[in-house]
């Protein structure tokens, strides 16, 4: 177990979701069914919108964004989740669960950042509809994107640094699916607190600082659907929020449980906080295309056009 490296522990063990281990076959089932949910939806949102030329819009881009940030996501833990519960692959190299974990919280960030970029879109739509065509450019949204992307490799960069530097030289089982921030950390042997601290302090400003920016810009565009006299315009307005504000409930829920419960929630069964931390991952990026695809009714037609109607060219 041991090398010449810093850290010594040249891998670790993921036991997956402790207490619960005779079960592992059973919890790969729903894993597997959204791994694969997650990868055909977001295939199918992604083909339609570049295939469909009234789809080139925004909102539709920021989807695509969506998308492919979901589907990287699920392939960063579903492959090595699978391998546990079906095939007992316990063991994960050092360096390979640090990738993963790196992976894993830039990915979340940006996440965070397009439901952010989503709600401008949306604010922009209903708020300042008449400047929408020139503030929302294409040149405009791959901007968003890129900074958004930025901002999460910046802000999680430093964690790969600060988990090589501890000493990890006695304990290597990890109760954990996958490799977690703070699941790794407390398996060194030295003071973690630098850790702690730094992985707080990004959860916090992340959640509070997107959350904030989301929640303004839904009040400025409720304020603006009431100030309309049409009631059919109203309830216009706010069907294209519908599916936006969906993505945002399925994804900050449980990110805001697992959070509390992994550092307040000392009477929760750890088998409980690890079950929502997988959820968190997984649930999300399969519901996206689902909700998308029943509350959008461009992306709904085209996509039943394409199945319903195969000798239909694009």
């Amino acid at each position: 177990m041991a090398g010449n490296d810093t850290h010594l522990i040249v891998s670790f063990f993921l036991v997956g979701i402790p207490g619960l281990e005779n079960f592992h076959c059973w919890f790969g089932i729903p894993v597997c069914l959204l791994f694969a949910l997650t990868l055909l939806g977001n295939c199918i949102i992604i083909a339609t919108v570049k295939l469909e030329p009234s789809l080139h819009q925004p909102m539709y881009f920021f989807l695509c964004i969506l998308a492919t940030n979901d589907m990287c996501l699920t392939c960063s833990i579903s492959p090595k989740m699978l391998g546990i519960f079906w095939f007992d692959a316990h063991w994960i190299d050092f360096d390979a669960c640090v990738t993963q974990m790196f992976f894993i919280h830039t990915l979340c960030i940006m996440e965070s950042a397009i439901l952010v970029a989503m709600a401008f879109d949306r604010f922009v739509a209903i708020c300042i509809p008449l400047h929408y065509a020139s503030i929302l450019t294409t040149p405009m949204v791959i901007k968003i994107g890129l900074a958004g992307l930025s901002r999460a490799i910046l802000m999680t960069m430093p964690c790969p640094f600060l988990v090589k530097r501890l000493l990890y030289n006695t304990k290597f089982v990890i109760h954990h699916a996958y490799c977690e921030h703070m699941a790794v950390v407390k398996m060194a042997s030295g003071n973690i607190q630098v850790n702690r601290i730094y992985g707080i302090f990004i959860a916090l400003s992340v959640t509070t600082f997107d959350l904030g920016l989301i929640i303004t810009s839904y009040i400025k565009i409720l304020q603006a659907v009431f100030r309309l006299s049409s009631q059919n315009a109203r309830s216009k307005a706010l069907g294209t929020c519908v599916a936006h504000v969906c993505t945002i409930l399925a994804f900050y829920t449980p990110a805001l449980f697992t959070f509390l419960t992994h550092r307040f929630g000392k009477n929760v069964p750890p088998s409980i906080h690890i079950i929502f931390a997988i959820l968190y991952l997984l649930v999300s990026p399969a519901v996206n295309p689902l909700v998308y695809g029943a509350k959008t009714k461009q992306i709904r037609d085209r996509v039943v056009s394409l199945f319903c109607s195969p000798k239909q060219k694009f």
